[in-house]
């Protein structure tokens, strides 16, 4: 009786044992995002930016600038109607399902946008040296004057100012002016016609950097459900703020730099943005030209010890528009801002107008695998590293790096739900791979435009156990390591908080290890 009572009694035990081990094993596993058929790893850190328009209008050609490489497409709301955009959004995000990938997507604002009236002959030619009138007269323009329909250029203008025209192939230099005129003299003559838009870069001029149109732009594109807005003709902070009170969350802010206004104030504008571009081709006309490589060194330097991503801008392949082959200064250029450390490179017409978009996009690929390969991109890049210390999550992220380059670490391993962690491991440029996990696809789009970072969907956690489990399964099913190697795994507790990144763990990818080490 005794013999039956004790086998009744283990066997309950026994049951309640299993129970038990079932209920913990439900509570370390959670599903995580798999590896698609389609899902493609890059061989490279820095992100690539494409533009669409006319030449990458359809599914074929949006896709096949995916395989290319591109990371992040850009939408410019200077060019096409909406329904064009909505059509180019819808294509990008069927891509991204097909492929079982994250993509991002960049909404840029065209901007306010400065031009001259028209001409009686279309056309005329200035002399250097010349007089040469601008004022708010609607009639036609004659060789000495022409409508300039912006009285708030002409309230910021002094004399001495200069004003340029065409792209700055024209230069006017203001002799005297008043609230409806200003009479300059021709510094550099050339050809001017109608509608040509016109810089002013020695004021900061009494523009809001939202005009109508980007209003219901930006409305348009948030609604869309883009990831990140490009703001343009930013000259200061609240600029960037006025955008981000409009977005209410629902995208990202990334300021464009092309304005010297915007230099001079670019601290405070970097506090208040997600991320920058440095878009070369403004800031060219209104600067010397020769005074935009240490712009573009010193904003990157910037953007990294601030750990928030860069876009390299304007011009980079502009002759593959109309040749399958770059010229050897364009690949430099190229080069230049990923040995820099820039989180991104970007086409602009030569992937939304040119000839050969998907030539563009493969090369722009090719070029950044190839200087990633060479030792002294590594050199460069640590040698660029600021120190940023100044919170927990600093730490947490520097020692993580640390210990992956000093050991035989596979990847570091990042839990996220807003981005910031995944950023500020980028910050780091590490030479493993990162693996930022997030149950917010909206974050993982976002982070496709952050340096070196691979997105994986997992559902939301709530013990550090379920994420050491999670990102060893991640890391083994996306082949970034095997099951006798390790991963370094960071997060925040609690969970689901953003900024409380206070986790470091080195941990082995066999699964029975890691429930068998486990100190719970």
């Amino acid at each position: 009786m005794q013999d039956k009572i004790g086998n009744k009694q283990i066997a309950g035990i026994s049951l309640a044992i299993t129970c038990m081990a079932l209920r913990c094993f439900c509570c370390i596993w959670t599903p995580v995002q798999t590896p698609g058929e389609h899902n493609l790893r890059r061989n490279r850190k820095i992100k690539i930016v494409a533009t669409l328009g006319p030449s990458s209008n359809d599914y074929n050609v949006i896709r096949k600038l995916y395989e290319a490489g591109a990371d992040v497409f850009r939408l410019n709301m200077s060019h096409g109607t909406h329904d064009d955009i909505a059509a180019r959004h819808a294509i990008v995000r069927q891509i991204e399902a097909d492929t079982d990938s994250h993509i991002g997507i960049l909404a840029d604002l065209q901007g306010p946008k400065l031009r001259v009236g028209v001409f009686e002959r279309d056309v005329e030619e200035l002399i250097e040296g010349a007089p040469f009138r601008l004022d708010l007269d609607p009639t036609p323009g004659s060789v000495g004057r022409v409508q300039l329909p912006h009285p708030e250029i002409f309230a910021a203008l002094e004399p001495g100012s200069n004003l340029l025209v065409n792209d700055g192939k024209i230069q006017l230099k203001v002799e005297t002016c008043g609230g409806d005129f200003a009479e300059c003299s021709v510094v550099i003559g050339g050809t001017i016609s109608n509608r040509k838009g016109v810089n002013v870069p020695d004021v900061v001029l009494p523009l809001a950097a939202l005009s109508d149109k980007d209003r219901a732009d930006l409305e348009f594109a948030l609604e869309l459900g883009v990831d990140w807005l490009a703001l343009s003709f930013v000259q200061r902070p609240e600029d960037v703020i006025e955008a981000r009170e409009l977005a209410k969350g629902r995208a990202a802010i990334l300021s464009k730099i092309e304005k010297p206004a915007a230099v001079d104030a670019f601290d405070s504008i970097l506090k208040v943005s997600d991320g920058v571009m440095v878009a070369r081709g403004d800031l060219g006309v209104e600067l010397p030209v020769q005074c935009v490589p240490p712009i573009q060194k010193r904003l990157i330097r910037a953007c990294r010890a601030a750990a928030k991503p860069v876009i390299v801008a304007t011009q980079m392949m502009e002759s593959m528009i109309e040749s399958p082959i770059p010229t050897r200064a364009e690949v430099s250029d190229v080069a230049a801002a990923i040995y820099e450390g820039a989180d991104a490179v970007m086409l602009s017409a030569e992937s939304a107008a040119g000839q050969y978009p998907v030539e563009a996009v493969t090369t722009m690929n090719n070029v950044a695998e190839e200087v990633e390969t060479d030792p002294t991109y590594r050199a460069v890049i640590e040698a660029s590293r600021q120190a940023k210390r100044e919170s927990v999550a600093d730490g947490i992220v520097a020692a993580a790096r640390e210990i992956a380059e000093t050991t035989d670490i596979k990847a570091i391993v990042c839990y996220t739900q807003s981005g910031t962690t995944g950023t500020l491991v980028a910050r780091e440029r590490p030479r493993v791979p990162i693996i930022a996990m997030t149950s917010h696809r909206k974050t993982a789009r976002r982070l496709a435009l952050t340096w070196g970072t691979q997105c994986i969907l997992t559902v939301d956690l709530t013990r550090f156990k379920q994420a050491v489990v999670n990102s060893a399964k991640a890391a083994r099913e996306f082949n970034y390591a095997d099951e006798d190697d390790q991963i370094l795994v960071t997060a925040g507790v609690p969970f689901n908080t953003p900024g409380t990144t206070n986790i470091l763990r080195v941990a082995p990818c066999n699964e029975k290890l890691i429930y068998s080490t486990d100190p719970e």
